[in-house]
C-alpha cells in the first residue's frame, strides 16, 4: 500500500509540473520596443447647417376635455402652418404631451386634492435644414398658436458631423506626430514606426440660443425674431504609440 501511495504522489507531482509548465510557456514575451506615447486633439471650426427648435402649446381649463381640445386645435394650426411653409413632415415630431392637474391649496398653504384646473402641454420638435429661416419659423409658430419655446439650438447634420470629424481626426494625428517628433529629437531618438493607435470620440456641441429657452411667447408680436447662427467647434482625439530607435 505504501508503494502504491508513493507512486500516486509522484504521478501527481509530475502532472502538476506539466500543467505549470504549460501555463508558463503560454505567457507572451514582454515587448522590447521603445515607445513614445502621445495624445493629439484636433479642432475644426464651422458654421452650423441645422437648427432644432422645440415649441409648446399650453392650454388651461377647468374641464380636462376642453383643455385637450383647445390644445389640439392650436397645435393643428401650428403644424399646418409649418407644412405650408415647406417644412417636411419627417422634420416635425411630437416631443412630449402632458396633462397636469393644478390643485388648490388650503388656508395653511398646503396642497389639497381639489383640482382648480387642468394644464395641457403639447411639445413639438422641428428640425430646420436652412438655418437662415430659424427666426421666420419661430415667428410663424407663435403666430399660429405656439406660446412657449422650450429649446432652441444650432448644430450639424449627420453628414456634416462625419465630414468635420474626419478633418478633426486628421488634425489630431498631425498634432500627435508633431509632439512625438519634438520629444524624439530632444532625447536623440528617431521615430521608426507606429505601434498602436486609439481613436477617441468626437464632440459636436449644440449652440443654444438661450434668450428663447423656456420662454413664453405672445402671439401677434410684430417684431421679427433675430437668431444669429454663429460658429461651433468639432473636436476629436487620438492616442498613438510610436516606436523609436
Amino acid at each position: 500500500m505504501r508503494g502504491k501511495a508513493a507512486l500516486l504522489g509522484i504521478a501527481l507531482m509530475v502532472l502538476c509540473a506539466a500543467v505549470i509548465g504549460n501555463v508558463t510557456a503560454q505567457l507572451p514575451e514582454e515587448s522590447r520596443d521603445k515607445l513614445i506615447q502621445v495624445t493629439g486633439t484636433g479642432k475644426v471650426t464651422t458654421t452650423p447647417d441645422q437648427a432644432v427648435v422645440v415649441f409648446a402649446v399650453e392650454t388651461e381649463n377647468t374641464d380636462v376635455k376642453t383643455a385637450q381640445q383647445q390644445n389640439a386645435d392650436r397645435m393643428d394650426a401650428v403644424v399646418n402652418a409649418l407644412k405650408r411653409a415647406g417644412i417636411p413632415e419627417k422634420d416635425i415630431r411630437t416631443a412630449g404631451y402632458n396633462i397636469i392637474p393644478i390643485t388648490e391649496t388650503d388656508s395653511r398653504g398646503l396642497t389639497t386634492d381639489r383640482v382648480k384646473y387642468y394644464r395641457v402641454i403639447n411639445s413639438l420638435e422641428v428640425t430646420l435644414n436652412d438655418v437662415n429661416r430659424a427666426g421666420e419659423i419661430v415667428d410663424l409658430a407663435v403666430e399660429n398658436g405656439a406660446n412657449k419655446v422650450n429649446r432652441f439650438s444650432f448644430t450639424l447634420s449627420d453628414t456634416k458631423q462625419q465630414e468635420f470629424r474626419s478633418q478633426a481626426l486628421t488634425a489630431a494625428v498631425a498634432q500627435a506626430r508633431g509632439d512625438a517628433d519634438a520629444v524624439a529629437a530632444a532625447i536623440g531618438k528617431t521615430i521608426v514606426d507606429v505601434k498602436e493607435v486609439n481613436v477617441g470620440g468626437s464632440y459636436v456641441p449644440l449652440a443654444y440660443e438661450s434668450r428663447y429657452s423656456g420662454m413664453d411667447m405672445a402671439a401677434g408680436v410684430a417684431a421679427k425674431t433675430p437668431l444669429e447662427v454663429g460658429e461651433i467647434d468639432v473636436t476629436a482625439t487620438v492616442s498613438i504609440s510610436y516606436i523609436i530607435s
